[in-house]
């Protein structure tokens, strides 16, 4: 998730955004231009890549305008700022324009790491945009739908990121539209299945909630319709990996935990622990073991090591159902 250091942005402020996630990088980026605009709508702003920075260009950005007395100055994909830049952006952070906010935005990795950790040192504000892990996705859901002033269950929610997926923006727009389309009332599961109910029963997690139930049949179909309709094979494996992977720690975990503390130790949320209790119930060790060495092949196998992507699904899947209530 988003996670901010230090107070909300004002003019004279540096704010460094990072992270590879650019959903929460992007609403970073225009919630420091609300809050130096909100009571002023003449804030001027410019936003460009810094790959085409130059001292002249970034003299005047920052310094003293006849046009503007307030401004912002959007500096994106940071990692690619010419290596000349550097001394001079690191040189401002330290003793900033008054009438300027200057937002840096990297998009995560190793490039331009030095320039970062300069930055830091000179204590400018930061906005780290990491993406939520899966089991996170609910509450990002709900979060959404909180802010946008309606309400949602952590059932619901959950539906919700099944239906729609886990793209952030996509989830973000689905909030939006339920919310609005809501008048007024709890977004519900029934809703969420008249919006996206086709959507939802094609999922990846669809096929895998089938196969580790050891629904053969049902697992099949799931698969062969969700490969009809567009999702992309290595969403499978991923999503049958997860489950199996989620499955595995919770059947391993020391008895006697809390609800929250079992919920930690698996990487779920504490409503999905019913869920894994009940499929913990037709899995065995050896059955596990032999059904996540089939997801690892399938694995390999959409990612090019064999030539039928379908044939390779399908025998996962029955591998898995087979698997299921091994001795």
């Amino acid at each position: 998730m988003a996670a901010r250091k230090g107070s909300a942005p004002k003019l004279g402020d540096v704010l460094l955004v990072t992270g590879s996630e650019s959903f929460l990088a992007d609403r970073a980026v225009r919630s420091a231009i609300a809050a130096v605009s909100k009571n002023n709508s003449g804030v001027e702003v410019t936003d460009l890549d810094a790959s085409t920075l130059d001292v002249g260009v970034f003299a005047e950005l920052t310094g003293p305008s006849l046009f503007a007395s307030e401004r912002v100055l959007v500096l994106r994909a940071l990692e690619n700022l010419p290596s000349e830049m550097a001394a001079h952006l690191i040189e401002y952070a330290g003793s900033p324009s008054d009438d300027v906010l200057a937002v840096l935005v990297h998009s995560g990795g190793q490039k331009g790491k030095g320039v970062l950790d300069k930055l830091r040192k000179a204590s400018v504000n930061e906005v780290v945009a990491t993406a939520p892990k899966a089991w996170e996705l609910p509450q990002f859901v709900a979060g959404e739908i909180r802010l946008l002033g309606g309400t949602v269950d952590e059932g619901a929610a959950s539906a919700l990121v099944d239906a729609v997926g886990h793209d952030l923006r996509a989830l973000a727009g689905a909030c939006s539209q339920l919310v609005s389309d809501s008048g007024g009332q709890a977004v519900t599961a029934e809703l969420i299945g008249q919006y996206f109910g086709g959507r939802a029963e094609v999922t990846s997690f669809a096929v895998a909630d089938a196969a580790i139930a050891g629904r053969t049949e049902p697992a099949l179909e799931q698969l062969r319709w969700a490969l009809d309709c567009g999702v992309a094979p290595v969403l499978v494996t991923s999503a049958m990996a997860g489950g199996l992977r989620g499955l595995a720690k919770y059947a391993s975990a020391a008895g006697g935990m809390r609800d929250a503390d079992l919920a930690r130790e698996v990487g779920v949320p504490p409503w999905k622990l019913k869920q894994l209790k009940q499929q913990a119930r037709g899995w065995t060790p050896g059955g596990l073991a032999a059904a996540i060495k089939a997801v690892a092949q399938a694995d390999a196998d959409v990612k090019g090591a064999s030539g039928d992507v379908g044939y390779a699904l399908e025998r996962m899947v029955l591998t898995i159902t087979r698997a299921h209530g091994r001795r």
